[in-house]
């Protein structure tokens, strides 16, 4: 039972606030979790207005499924939220 963890650490430019940090990352998350059917929450920097990293989790029984579908997330990412800068991503496999 392979489990994938995908860590985005983004940067959100132009925030001036955790409002509206927050007003900006809650969609995106709400978008991932139910696009790709994965577990999202923000795990660090949650006190900075203009930076966040975000975890992605799933379990598969298949671990190139596993692997692809985070990968997908990453590339999601670029094309479908251009006001968000993608900083660094790691993808990890347990």
């Amino acid at each position: 039972m392979p489990i994938g963890l995908l860590t985005l650490y983004i940067v959100l430019p132009g925030c001036s606030s955790l409002k509206e940090k927050r007003s900006r990352l809650k969609p995106l998350i709400a978008r991932l979790h139910k696009e790709f059917n994965i577990s999202v929450a923000e795990i660090d920097h949650l006190d900075v207005w203009d930076q966040s990293i975000i975890a992605c989790a799933q379990v598969s029984n298949n671990k190139q499924h596993t692997q692809r579908v985070l990968q997908r997330i990453i590339t999601w990412l670029d094309t479908n939220w251009p006001d968000i800068e993608l900083v660094d991503e790691q993808i990890e496999l347990i």
